[in-house]
């Protein structure tokens, strides 16, 4: 049975998944599991911290299987891991000690790349900005903040499809305001 599912889509697995079927989370876990450790690694260099992240993620995706929504698997795997990891170093105690080494740390000069990042980043924001306020919101909520679009709806009392219209809107002013290479950098940041 496993071995037929091996070769299904993600979408078709995860209607599988929503049903129940543990062989359809097996082949999902099977299919991500080293992807989502080894992203997480690259991020945060802790072998325990990032197994137990991993885990996390797929005993949530099994626990919410049944009302999950999700458009596309990989993508928000790849994010929740991105997510996940961000509120791990957040939520990570300082003692003096440690506050002291980091101020102590030289700030490094700043390079022309770093300026013309600066400059670069700028100019996304700029554009952004001129989004209108609840087509910005929903956008930040989106991309920078990995919200799902189910979590944006219900956070500001809107429907989903809603949700989805206001990221189209952002997106497409982007794309139309941006050159081909910012847009470029844009989308490869969202999802790293």
């Amino acid at each position: 049975m496993r071995e037929k599912l091996t070769s299904l889509p993600d979408n078709e697995l995860q209607n599988l998944l929503k049903q129940g079927n543990e062989a359809a989370f097996g082949v999902i876990f099977d299919r991500y599991w080293k992807k989502l450790y080894n992203y997480a690694h690259k991020i945060y260099r802790d072998e325990e911290i990032c197994q137990d992240i991993v885990q996390e993620i797929f005993i949530s995706l099994w626990n919410n299987a049944s009302s999950s929504n999700i458009l596309n698997l990989e993508a928000y795997l790849m994010r929740s891991v991105k997510y996940r990891v961000a509120n791990h170093i957040r939520g990570l105690k300082f003692t003096q000690e440690h506050i002291d080494v980091l101020q102590d740390i030289p700030t490094p000069a700043k390079t022309t790349a770093d300026i013309e990042y600066q400059e670069f980043e700028k100019g996304i924001l700029t554009e952004i900005e001129k989004l209108s306020p609840k087509c910005r919101e929903v956008f930040l909520l989106s991309r920078f903040e990995n919200y799902t679009n189910s979590e944006i709806a219900k956070k500001l009392d809107l429907s989903v499809h809603t949700v989805e219209k206001h990221i189209s809107n952002a997106i497409k002013h982007l794309r139309n305001n941006l050159d081909n290479y910012q847009l470029a950098i844009v989308v490869i940041s969202l999802f790293l």
